[in-house]
């Protein structure tokens, strides 16, 4: 693991190949990355990114994590979405966008990617912020989603409200705390959509800073208590940032949970 873990957030990567829209505002779009190898197709995977759902922090940094899971055979999609901060983002459009994104994605991956994108609904990585919207949409369109692998996601709003995790992040997104948006938080809430359809699997670093990990475990015990396919993968000695790094200590894990989603691969 580098000396500084948020060195992944800004290093070089490969660019993607192609840029599609799923909408008409220059954020709703996704970048393509053609799968790594010979092989047959295979459901599309889409990146999820976080920052807490700020402006500030865009889909760029996750490109080594895109680039690796493209390296591992997958066809690979980093959506973007409008983000607190900016017109349009927020409640509802940050969630809107990541919903029609992973709606539309297939169609137009398999569009640009011709014969590399297995049809079917694809897998959600979802990292922090973008995890939270990866179970969101899992919850909200379960038809849409076929896995869902969330890293360190938020997964309690009330909870992170509560916490005041990064500054108001929540109150941001969502206009409020539950007390006084309380029907936003009952639509957006992944604690409060329990239990998925969606086969998920959550990966958390027990030395994480950013999003406790006992979020996770919570989460993960009231999925299963209400019959979810659902499991914890809790990565010791591991902290927020390198469940995107694909040069950490924590890569294989995360590399090996995603493949226990990709049930035919």
């Amino acid at each position: 693991m580098p000396a500084d873990p948020r060195a992944v957030l800004s290093r070089p990567a490969p660019p993607p190949d192609v840029t599609v829209a799923y909408g008409d505002h220059p954020d709703q779009v996704a970048d393509l990355r053609r799968p790594i190898g010979p092989g047959p197709a295979r459901p599309l995977v889409v990146v999820v990114h976080g920052g807490f759902w700020r402006v500030e922090y865009d889909r760029r940094h996750t490109d080594p994590l895109a680039a690796a899971l493209a390296a591992l055979g997958h066809p690979v999609a980093q959506v973007e979405y409008r983000r607190t901060g900016q017109p349009g983002g927020g409640w509802p459009g940050t969630l809107t966008d990541v919903l029609a994104g992973v709606t539309e994605l297939p169609r137009l991956a398999t569009a640009a990617l011709p014969g590399q994108v297995a049809s079917g609904p694809p897998v959600l990585v979802g990292h922090s912020a973008g995890g939270h919207l990866a179970l969101y949409a899992a919850a909200t369109a379960p038809a849409a989603v076929a896995g869902v692998l969330a890293l360190a996601p938020v997964s309690d709003l009330a909870e992170a409200y509560r916490l005041d995790l990064d500054s108001g992040a929540v109150a941001a997104l969502l206009g409020g705390g539950p007390a006084d948006v309380p029907d936003r938080y009952a639509a957006a809430d992944p604690r409060t959509l329990v239990p998925l359809q969606t086969r998920t699997v959550v990966v958390h670093g027990s030395l994480d800073q950013q999003v406790p990990v006992a979020m996770s475990r919570e989460f993960v015990a009231a999925g299963q208590a209400a019959g979810a396919e659902i499991r914890l993968v809790e990565l010791p000695e591991c902290e927020h940032f390198a469940l995107i790094d694909p040069e950490s200590a924590a890569w294989p894990q995360v590399a090996g949970a995603l493949r226990s989603l990709d049930k035919d691969h």
